[in-house]
């Protein structure tokens, strides 16, 4: 990733609706979510829902995918992986001992159930 694309992807981000969105299609990935489905979750009209996708979609955050009448979207996590990486990529001078707990930190996400009540 460049500058210009991590800022147009945080930008993407850096609104609360859209934040939601996105959030929501990550706790359920790799299944997705209709955009009828989003709506009613978050509360949201469908045609302002709908200005929201669009821009988590040229950002690369999310993608949509027709099945039959309906589109599902999903969060595109290689995206915000490459995203993340970018952040972190000069994280403690290269240092393991100083990056480690920011890399725990992220580790909760993928833990199993039993991991992550063991905390």
């Amino acid at each position: 990733m460049d500058n210009l694309s991590v800022i147009e992807t945080l930008g993407a981000l850096a609104q609360t609706t859209r934040l939601d969105v996105f959030r929501l299609l990550v706790r359920h990935e790799p299944a997705g979510i209709a955009a009828g489905e989003i709506s009613r979750l978050l509360g949201v009209p469908h045609n302002t829902l709908s200005t929201h996708l669009g821009i988590l979609s040229r950002a690369g955050l999310i993608r949509g995918t027709r099945h039959s009448r309906s589109i599902i979207y999903r969060a595109d996590l290689e995206r915000f992986r490459a995203l993340t990486l970018f952040l972190v990529a000069d994280c403690c001078g290269g240092d393991p001992a100083l990056a480690a707990p920011l890399l725990a930190g992220l580790i909760p996400c993928c833990a199993t159930k039993e991991t992550a009540h063991a905390e």
